[in-house]
């Protein structure tokens, strides 16, 4: 079988298309299980995995920790709010602390961009990126990549929009380092006070009129607004952002083709998307969370195969 190019997932920008290939070829198979009567496979029996979260995290905590059990591997949670962490201890120390108990892999998520990179090159064990700061979420681009790829069948050559707050937001730039990797076109769309400045040197369309870009995709993904990083107001008020940048059923339906709408999640329902569209036939949000485990098993069950080695 062939391997991952990497020993750890700390961003999209890491992995080439070989490795997103393998990721989704063995995803497929790790779908078929969780869709079993039995969903459980033995093939980390041998394994221990620790799940580090310095942020807070319902969706992919859950997600991971499934992914894990379906594997059979040990799992240790634990949440930085109940630890030493709040009592001055490093980073390296918490960790190494927790390595010392014989852990294989870590999964961290953590509100600073690089702490798994900076994790990776000072502890013997695999890192998964959970998401780091504003920085990258590899794991959530690749199971919206996998969902698209489920839904019409490829990513090549699709026009995907990412609509709302692209500068605060790390699923936006794993989103765009996946897509194109895998042949996509990619746009960002929303104020221009949540457009990064270096947003064009990313190969990307920019478009601040929701319609238009909406006329453009074949997919959107629609960003909620990330007011938990926000320090300054972005924009006059949630109404007027709602009017400007929010997709309701009334604008889909003036649209004359079926496009497809994600969202990565916790969705602000009447806010960046209305409750009759999150619902609809044209909506796979619900999709891109069960691709969510396959996908995250898929990593875990490559990366863990190199340890082994």
């Amino acid at each position: 079988m062939s391997e991952l190019s990497v020993n750890h997932l700390l961003g999209i920008k890491y992995l080439n298309k070989q490795d997103i290939d393998l990721i989704f070829e063995t995803a497929d198979q790790f779908k078929e299980v969780i869709n079993r009567p039995i969903k459980k496979v033995p093939s980390l029996r041998d394994i221990t995995i620790a799940n580090l979260f310095f942020e807070n995290s319902t969706r992919t905590k859950l997600s991971f920790e499934l992914a894990e059990k379906r594997l059979s591997a040990d799992v240790i949670n634990f949440s930085a709010s109940q630890s030493s962490v709040k009592k001055g201890e490093t980073l390296i120390d918490t960790v190494n602390n927790i390595l010392s108990m014989k852990v294989d892999m870590v999964v961290m998520r953590h509100p600073n961009p690089g702490a798994g990179v900076f994790l990776s090159k000072h502890v013997n064990a695999s890192i998964v990126n959970a998401g780091d700061g504003a920085h990258e979420h590899p794991t959530q681009a690749l199971l919206d990549s996998y969902s698209i790829r489920e839904k019409l069948g490829t990513v090549k050559g699709k026009k995907v929009v990412i609509v709302g707050d692209i500068l605060h937001s790390r699923v936006a730039l794993s989103n765009i380092y996946a897509l194109q990797l895998q042949g996509a076109e990619v746009m960002v769309c929303g104020p221009k006070t949540l457009l990064p400045k270096y947003i064009k040197e990313l190969g990307v369309k920019v478009e601040t009129n929701l319609k238009k870009a909406l006329e453009w995709c074949d997919v959107a993904n629609m960003l909620r607004v990330q007011n938990e990083r926000m320090d300054i107001t972005y924009f006059p008020s949630t109404r007027e952002y709602t009017q400007q940048f929010g997709v309701n059923k009334e604008l889909l339906d003036s649209i004359k083709k079926d496009i497809v709408i994600m969202h990565p999640g916790p969705i602000n329902r009447g806010v960046e998307i209305t409750s009759d569209v999150a619902d609809s036939k044209q909506a796979i949000i619900l999709d891109q969370v069960e691709n969510g485990v396959a996908v995250r098993m898929a990593v875990i069950y490559l990366l863990a195969s190199k340890i082994k080695q």
